[in-house]
This record gives C-alpha cells, sequence and structure tokens, in this order.
C-alpha cells in the first residue's frame, strides 16, 4: 500500500518505491529505516529527488549495506579507481565522476540527517569524495597529456609531476556538503617539455594539465557537476599562472604575498603529487605561514581582515550568514588561526589544520581556558551542523539563515528542534557566545581614551617643558626633568630608527600605556629607564611592537618588573624574545620543577631537525633565558621563598645540560658511531657537577663547573660507525662538542659559561678522563683544595649507572682518614690564598663571597668538617649542599647546635643578599654596614673551627668540635 505523503518530497518516496517494485526490488520496512527515512525527506529534496530521478543509486547503496555502514577514504579511493578502469577519454571521466559523485553525496547527506554519521564523519567523507575525485582524475588527466604534450623535466632531464595544494575546509579536511573547493596548483622546477609535437616551457604544459583538471570537476554537464573549483588563491590571482614552479612560489610568498594569504595557507594541504616533491613544498611553505619569532602582527591583521568582512556583510545585509556574520564559523577559525600564526613557528604541533584539533591543544597548552575551548567547540559544531543541513536542502553552496516560516521550521526539525523559536535561542546563544570569546582576543588597542592631562598624552601632544615636568611631576616621577629628556632622546632615537609606519603606529599605541604604567607601578624614576632601553632594542622590530600593543599585561609586568630589578629590563633588552614570558602570569610567576621543563623543551625542540644543530642550540638558550627569567620574576615578587630559587635555577641547568649532552651525542654519533655497548640511554659519559651547580645553589648569573668522565670499560675498543675512532678520543671529542653545544654564543648568546679547570690537572688535564683514571688520581695525586672540591661534586647527566660508580667513589675518597691537624692548616692555607686572591672587600664595602666572614668562609670549614669527620660519619658524603651538610654536622654532634644554627642562619642571609644583588646586576658587594652580625658570627666560628686547637673527635666521635 503507498504510504500517506507527509511532506512534498514523499511523491518522491513513492515514485521510488513504485520503481521498486517493478524492479521486483525489496523496500526496508524496519522501524529504524522508516523513521531515519522519514527525516531525510524532510530535510533534503536534493536526496528526495536524487532517488526519483536515478533510483538505482539509493537500490544499490540499499542493496550493499554501503548506507549503513561508515566508509573510508581508502575505500572511496579504491571504489572510484574501480569506476574509472574501463575509461579512456575526458568525456567519459567526466560522466563517471558526477555518477560516483552523485552516488557518495546521496550517501553522506542520507547518514547525516538520519542521524547515522557523526558531524566528523561527514566532514571526513565529504573531504576523501574531494581528495578521491582530484587523484584519481590527475592519475589519467597526466598521462593522456603527456602522450599529446609531451613529458615535462626539470633542468636534469628528470620528469616531473603536477602538485595540488587543497586550501580552506578542504585542506583541514573540514569540508562541508555544498563547499567549492580551493585549489593551488605547484611544480617542483623550470624547465622542458621532451618528446611532444611543439615546443613547449613546463610552466605552458602544467597550466593545460591543470585546465583538464579543472574542466573535469567544475563542468556542468547533463550529469551535473563534480566540485566548483576556485583557483584565485594562487599567487597573483587571476592574473597569475595557473601553475608556477617551486621557487617562483617562494619569491612570492616571501616578498609580494599579503597577509590573508598567510592565514589560507595555515589550512594549505598537499592532496596530490609525489611524496618527496609534496615535502619539499611543504618545507618551503612552512616558513613563510610559520615565523619563528612570535608574530603578534597577525592579531592586529585578523583584526582588519574582519573588519572588511563585517563591513561587507553590512552592505549586503548578511548579518544571517552563520559562516561569516557575528558569532559565526569564520571568527572561531580567526581565534584558532591567531594563535597558530603567533605561535605556531615556535610551537610546532599548532601547527595542525582542523580547528578542533587546534582549540583543544590551545587549552592544553593553557593558551585558552577549558571553559572557553569547551564552548567554542560546541558553537563551532553547532554551527557546523546547521552550515551542512542548510546546504543538504537542495545541495546549494548557502550560508545564510531562511527567513521563511516553513524553510524555518524544517531547518528547526532537522537539528532536533520542535520548531524555530526554541532553535534560534541555542543559535543565538552559541554565537554571543563566539562574538564575545572573539570580542576579548581581537580587542582593538586603540580604543584605549587619552585625556589632554593625563601623563599617556605626553607622547602624542608633545607638550612644552614646562607642561610635561608639571605633569611627570604630577604622575609621581621624583626627577621628573630627567624624566622629560630621556622621553626626548627615545623619541629621537625612534626617529633615527627610520620606523615604518605600523612600528611608528604600534610604538603610538605603547608609549601612552607604558607613561600610564610608569605612573603606576611606585618607582616610576627608576623603571623609565630600564624600559625604554628595551623598546630601543626593539624598535627595528615591530613583532616585539605588536607584542606590547596587543597585550597590555605584559607591558604591565615588564614595568612591574623592572622597578624591581634592572636585571629585567638588561636581559630583555638583550633577548627580546623573553617578552613573551610576559605574556601570562601564570606562567610567569610559577617556575617549572625538572619534570615539566623537562616537556617543555622536549615540546621546544620537537619540530627541529635532529641535524640542525644551529636551530637546536638556540631553542636551548630560549629555554634556559625564559625560565630563568621566570624564577627572578616570582623571587623579585615574593612568589616563591628565596631559599628554593637556586633549586629551580639548578633543575634548569640540569635539564639543559642533559639535553645538550644528548645533542652532541648525536652530532658525534653520526660521523662516528658509538663505543661497544653504549647508546644514547647509556652512553658511558658522565657530566660531573662541581661547585654551585653540584651544591644545588647556582646563581642567576653563575657558570657551570664541570668534569668530564667516561667508563674505562670502552677503553682499547673503536666506535662502530662510518669514521670510527679509538673510544677514548670519541669521549674526548664528545666533551669537546659538549663544550661547543652550551657555550658557542647564538643569536640568543650562550647556554652557560663553563669553566673545566676542576678536573684532573687543571686546564692541563684531558677533557674527559675515564672514572677509574679519576679514582686513581683522587686517590693518589689530588691535593686537598681539590678534595674539597670534591664534598660539592655530583653527575648531573649522563649514564645512570656511571653516576652510581662515581658516587662511590667519591665515597671512598672523602671517607679516608685524614691528620685533623694537617688537615685545618691546608684548608686555612687555600682560603688564605682565594681572599688574597679574589676578595673585593675595600673601604665601605664587603664583598659577600670572598669577604671576611662572608659564604667562602662557611663552605671551606662545612668542607673541612666533611673531609675531617666521613670516615667516622659516613653520611656526611650523602650531600653536596651547604644546609643539609650542616644539618648532618648538627644532627651527629659534630657541630653544636647553636653554631650551627648561627652558620645555617648566616649562610642564608649571605646567600639571599648575592641573590639579591645579582638581580640587581650589582656585583657581590655591600655596604659595609650590612649584616654585621652575620659576618661577626662566621668570623668568630671560623676563630675557634680553624684557628684554634679542636678537640679530637677520634677520641670521643661524639664530642662536639665546636
Amino acid at each position: 500500500m503507498p504510504e500517506t505523503p507527509q511532506n512534498a518530497n514523499d511523491s518522491h518516496w513513492q515514485q521510488w518505491r513504485d520503481w521498486a517494485v517493478e524492479q521486483g526490488l525489496e523496500v526496508p520496512r524496519d522501524q529504524a529505516f522508516t523513521a531515519a527515512r522519514a527525516r531525510v525527506w524532510e530535510g533534503s529534496e536534493f536526496v528526495a529527488l536524487t532517488c526519483a530521478r536515478h533510483p538505482r543509486s539509493l537500490a544499490g547503496l540499499l542493496e550493499s549495506g554501503a548506507l549503513r555502514r561508515a566508509s573510508s577514504a581508502e575505500r572511496m579511493s579504491e571504489q572510484l579507481r574501480a569506476a574509472l578502469a574501463e575509461v579512456s577519454d575526458e568525456v567519459q571521466l567526466q560522466r563517471v565522476l558526477r555518477h560516483f559523485r552523485r552516488e557518495q553525496m546521496l550517501r553522506i547527506v542520507f547518514r547525516d540527517l538520519a542521524g547515522w554519521a557523526e558531524l566528523d564523519e561527514t566532514l571526513e567523507d565529504l573531504t576523501a569524495l574531494a581528495d578521491s575525485c582530484i587523484r584519481e582524475s590527475l592519475r589519467l588527466l597526466e598521462p593522456w597529456t603527456r602522450a599529446e604534450l609531451g613529458v615535462p623535466q626539470d633542468g636534469h632531464g628528470r620528469p616531473q609531476s603536477l602538485l595540488v595544494l587543497g586550501m580552506g575546509k578542504l585542506g583541514a579536511r573540514e569540508l562541508n556538503l555544498s563547499s567549492d573547493i580551493d585549489l593551488i596548483f605547484a611544480f617542483p622546477s623550470a624547465g622542458g617539455v621532451v618528446d611532444g609535437p611543439r615546443e613547449l616551457s613546463v610552466e605552458q604544459f602544467f597550466a593545460r594539465l591543470c585546465q583538464r583538471l579543472v574542466k573535469a570537476l567544475n563542468a556542468k554537464t547533463a550529469d551535473g557537476f563534480v566540485f566548483r573549483v576556485d583557483t584565485r588563491l594562487r599567487p597573483f590571482g587571476d592574473a597569475g599562472p595557473l601553475a608556477m614552479s617551486f621557487d617562483a612560489m617562494e619569491g612570492y610568498y616571501h616578498s609580494q604575498a599579503r597577509e590573508w594569504e598567510r592565514y589560507a595557507m595555515t589550512k594549505a594541504r598537499v592532496v596530490a603529487g609525489a611524496p618527496e616533491a609534496r615535502a619539499e613544498l611543504e618545507a618551503m611553505l612552512r616558513p613563510f605561514v610559520f615565523r619563528r619569532y612570535l608574530d603578534f602582527g597577525a592579531i592586529a591583521s585578523l583584526r582588519h581582515l574582519k573588519g572588511l568582512i563585517d563591513r561587507e556583510l553590512r552592505r549586503k545585509g548578511m548579518a544571517d550568514n552563520i559562516k561569516l556574520g557575528p558569532g559565526g564559523i569564520r571568527e572561531i577559525e580567526f581565534i584558532g588561526q591567531s594563535f597558530q600564526l603567533i605561535r605556531g613557528g615556535r610551537e610546532p604541533e599548532l601547527q595542525v589544520r582542523p580547528i578542533q584539533q587546534v582549540l583543544a591543544l590551545l587549552g592544553d597548552k593553557g593558551l585558552l581556558e577549558p571553559a572557553t575551548v569547551s564552548e567554542l567547540t560546541r558553537a563551532y559544531r553547532f554551527l557546523r551542523l546547521t552550515e551542512n543541513r542548510l546546504q543538504a536542502w537542495r545541495d546549494e553552496q548557502t550560508h545564510s539563515l531562511p527567513s521563511g516560516a516553513p524553510a524555518r521550521a524544517r531547518l528547526a526539525h532537522s537539528m532536533g528542534y520542535a520548531d524555530w523559536e526554541a532553535f534560534e535561542v541555542d543559535l543565538d546563544a552559541h554565537r554571543a557566545c563566539v562574538q564575545r570569546h572573539f570580542d576579548a582576543i581581537f580587542a582593538d588597542p586603540e580604543e584605549s581614551p587619552q585625556t589632554a592631562t593625563s601623563v599617556a598624552s605626553l607622547w602624542e601632544r608633545l607638550p612644552d617643558r614646562a607642561a610635561a615636568i608639571e605633569l611627570l611631576e604630577t604622575a609621581g616621577f621624583a626627577e621628573p626633568d630627567s624624566a622629560w629628556r630621556q622621553l626626548l632622546d627615545f623619541r629621537e632615537t625612534a626617529d633615527r630608527r627610520g620606523l615604518s609606519s605600523r612600528g611608528l603606529a604600534r610604538l603610538g599605541l605603547v608609549m601612552p600605556r607604558l607613561l600610564e604604567e610608569l605612573a603606576a607601578c611606585g618607582a616610576p624614576d627608576l623603571s623609565l629607564g630600564r624600559v625604554l632601553k628595551v623598546l630601543e632594542a626593539v624598535l627595528g622590530r615591530t613583532a616585539y611592537l605588536d607584542l606590547l600593543a596587543e597585550h597590555p599585561d605584559a607591558l604591565h609586568q615588564l614595568v612591574r618588573l623592572s622597578a624591581k630589578s634592572p636585571w629585567f629590563g638588561e636581559r630583555t633588552a638583550r633577548q627580546p624574545l623573553l617578552l613573551d614570558e610576559l605574556l601570562d602570569p601564570r606562567r610567569l610567576f610559577e617556575p617549572l620543577h625538572r619534570a615539566d621543563l623537562e616537556q617543555e623543551l622536549d615540546q621546544l625542540l620537537s619540530g627541529v631537525e635532529a641535524d640542525d644543530l644551529e636551530q637546536r642550540m638556540e631553542r636551548l638558550r630560549q629555554f634556559a633565558q625564559g625560565n630563568r627569567l621566570r624564577v627572578a620574576a616570582a623571587d623579585v615578587t615574593g612568589a616563591i621563598p628565596l631559599m628554593v630559587v637556586s633549586d629551580y635555577l639548578t633543575e634548569i641547568a640540569e635539564v639543559a645540560t642533559a639535553r645538550s649532552l644528548e645533542i652532541a651525542w648525536h652530532d658525534l654519533v653520526e660521523r662516528h658511531g658509538s663505543p661497544p655497548g653504549t647508546d644514547h640511554a647509556a652512553p658511558g659519559f658522565s657530566v660531573i657537577g662541581y661547585g654551585k651547580v653540584g651544591g644545588i645553589e647556582l646563581g642567576y648569573n653563575s657558570d657551570l663547573d664541570l668534569v668530564f668522565l667516561y667508563d674505562e670499560a670502552t677503553a682499547g675498543t673503536m666506535t662502530d660507525g662510518p669514521r670510527p675512532v679509538a673510544s677514548e678520543q670519541f669521549y674526548v671529542r664528545l666533551g669537546q662538542r659538549l663544550i661547543h653545544v652550551m657555550t658557542t654564543p647564538t643569536y640568543s648568546g650562550a647556554l652557560y659559561e663553563v669553566d673545566m679547570r676542576l678536573r684532573p690537572d687543571g686546564n692541563k688535564g684531558m677533557i674527559a678522563r675515564s672514572l677509574a683514571s679519576f679514582a686513581d688520581y683522587q686517590a693518589e695525586s689530588a691535593w686537598t683544595w681539590e678534595h674539597q672540591a670534591l664534598v660539592r661534586a655530583r653527575p648531573i647527566a649522563g649514564d645512570a649507572a656511571l653516576a652510581e660508580r662515581f658516587g662511590r667513589v667519591r665515597a671512598d675518597i672523602l671517607q679516608r682518614r685524614r691528620a685533623p691537624d694537617q688537615l685545618r692548616d691546608e684548608v686555612r692555607a687555600m682560603r688564605a690564598k682565594m681572599r688574597t686572591a679574589l676578595d673585593k672587600t675595600r673601604e665601605g664595602w664587603f664583598d659577600l663571597k670572598q669577604g671576611a666572614g662572608g659564604i667562602a668562609d662557611i663552605e671551606f670549614m662545612v668542607q673541612y668538617a666533611v673531609l675531617r669527620w666521613a670516615g667516622d660519619h659516613p653520611d656526611l658524603t650523602r650531600w653536596t649542599d651547604n644546609i643539609r651538610l650542616l644539618e648532618t654536622l648538627i644532627r651527629r654532634g659534630l657541630l653544636a647546635e647553636t653554631v650551627g644554627a648561627e652558620l645555617t642562619a648566616a649562610y642564608k642571609a649571605l646567600r639571599a643578599a648575592y641573590h639579591r644583588h645579582a638581580l640587581q646586576d650589582a656585583g657581590g658587594l655591600i655596604e659595609a654596614t650590612r649584616l654585621g652580625p652575620e659576618r661577626a658570627s662566621v668570623v668568630a666560628i671560623w676563630q675557634r673551627l680553624m684557628e684554634e686547637a679542636s678537640p679530637c673527635p677520634s677520641a670521643s666521635p661524639g664530642q662536639p668540635a665546636v
């Protein structure tokens, strides 16, 4: 019995049923299919008409079961290739492509409206359909064109093939139901065409091939079309050649391309072409799209582009456009693209195409709040589903909401709503949410008001001296005349630099804000010169002016930190990349511990090729400098206790050293292979940290005292690489390579200065020494001061098993029995020698480290105590830092509790002053009147422990020495 029509399309269903009965086909009657079919016919005139006009298409899908199961890109390509197997000319190609497209679109739209396919499946299927049609068409058209015109070759006589770049939603694998496809065509290099009937250039050959491909997909025949093809995104647009060589494209994109072409390229994907050429093209385009620096100018450019779109929409009355209108799909894409363009060069994991993946990554990285990511993702899925349902009706490319009541009801029903009003409530909520987030990210900094009476007006209005002095004085400057001179000098410097119009505009935004921030910081006189030094350093780099203009919080933090310490301004002026660290206060004031440091460094290095040594070295320096700045920011603002500052700084150095060793190892193994039984995880090589890094007491400006040891088990062997060397020579070269990686200046300077003078035999000794040789040297030849240095030595990178063996060697040496009087004399003599050479104490000033009662006196006393008593108290060899060694000496009764407490308190106070002075770039001298009680206490304890006779601990091991 015929079904009673429920909507206009049901007559088409009845038409298909009648045909099926005539053909003796069974019509599905199960409840699930019946309900799904009704939803589809209500939501898509395209499906209803297609089934009525081409009934075999639906019959085939039902018979094969393809309608009820998900497909895949591979299956689609196989099906199309099989359908094209007998095709021998372009007319047949066009016909088969259109029949295939019709059947696949029928399947995809049916599954979408039936609720059998999620949004992601629909977008992927549509993309796979386009990819398959492009690739399979090209697979036939290219040999046909060669047979007619000849074979295109490069300058070396090698055949060339066409590459097709898919842009926009095709490139991102997010194609919608009735989307056109944006294509750009390229070929590897200029050359000629051989074996053809007439002389042609390679460009002419590929232009003809592209025309045929576009026609195969785009031409409207009696069977319809496959995809509307748009080639206007290519270099020079319609005026440019249809296909360009890689060199020509590179020249265009790096010298003539407009900003919007960068945004377009974030989604570009090579959908057809040889793998080697594909990799070359992608590598060529990447630096154009993703800059190595942080490109905050992208926000202003995207804001401008969105403004142009909005004005055009208002002109055409298209506010109901869910793609381009307020709170639409494009705004979500712009949010993701802005972060990609700003950070993608330094964070390669952001170089992905699908917007949902981009948003998830931004959430994972803390660049967007989790709630923001969730809201934008839900809105995107809702809007894309709405877009598909709009286009499913007639397979037409539209993004505008319907105005008629029947069309509105139909759209609402297809989205699962009872009526238009209920659907509109959720739609408006999603669009409002998107617009709110978009406006927050793309807020125009030029909208901040200024008044003629505010200090911010000084930059633009340039008043006379008297008015300027008055404004600066009112703003809190203690020396307004000096401040005004500095501002005039800076303006003169900016004028001399010849800034671009964009640079001048950005500086015009930054300076008024800077003056307001200075007025509010509490120390404007101190901060002004320090911040102007940073701005002077970045005047010629618009990207950094963009950063400060687009992120007032970064400018606020720069002023705030500069008021507390010149260290920030000095470092940032030398390395403007550090401005990036000021963007997120949560990151800025929360230094990372080892696991998080390693993860961050992994991310920084992930996009750098293993053989790009220079860039890996540069990323290491950015990592260390950025993290040191975070520690300093948390330190001066009191976000972390002073006594953990060195812990953070030491962990940064350890992670950087370990990664430097990995880089040096990889580099050397590539050339020479590795010694027998070693690999990158167990290299048979250990980096021993001495001094401050060994004692976990690193400062902001500390160098690293290092010693390199290797496993003597490899002695007499050769490495296993293409250019083998003796293992001993390999480890010496490894040490040299490690020093090179750490100390060679790159754009960001050196990673750390490395001091190797504490190795056996000092500067005369080998760069790397076997552990056995080191042990012999320490037992037979080392001076007492070398055993003192060993107290603070510990492995910081390299082979774990070798590190454990070093620990045993160190303990054996430190636990040797020593004559107390001789030991005291030798330690005292070395201290006197050091003070004579290094103490900078002078009239009115005290040397925190080397002065009498300073840091070195405490360190020498602790080292003396360890060497004297470790034989009876082996746990004294467990630690390398002075605080825990003092705690152990007190616990063992070797120092009276009051004495140990005094030394600990004095050491902390001296270290705190030393850290503070490092941040003030003031060296290690303080006024002679400061820390008097602490210094006097240290001097008194030195006198009792090191100058006067002490009880012999061997007679009564538990008796306190002091």
